[in-house]
């Protein structure tokens, strides 16, 4: 039982890290801030001007297309976008559509 638990752990961490990375390549391409400022994946991309409201969309158009997820009105919030981490968390917890 707890080496199921620790390989659920790994499977888990594994595909937080290929969003994570997905998603870090995507910004770097999409946005010249980032790639100036070599983002790290805590970084507060909202405070830091890396994306504006615009860039969120765009975001948002990628996340749907990228990893099939559903984005409400509701999800729009800093916690869900504010940097890559948080990002990568929500794509694993948001139910495909």
């Amino acid at each position: 039982m707890a080496i199921e638990k620790v390989k659920n752990w790994v499977d888990d961490v594994s595909e937080n890290r290929d969003a994570s990375s997905r998603i870090r390549e995507f910004l770097l391409q999409k946005f010249p801030l980032a790639r100036k400022r070599k983002v790290a994946n805590d970084e507060n991309l909202l405070e830091s001007g890396v994306i504006d409201s615009l860039g969120i969309l765009e975001i948002v158009e990628f996340l749907q297309r990228e990893f099939s997820v559903a984005v409400s009105d509701e999800d729009l919030t800093p916690e869900n976008f504010q940097n890559i981490e948080c990002m990568a968390q929500f794509v694993e917890r948001s139910p495909e559509p």
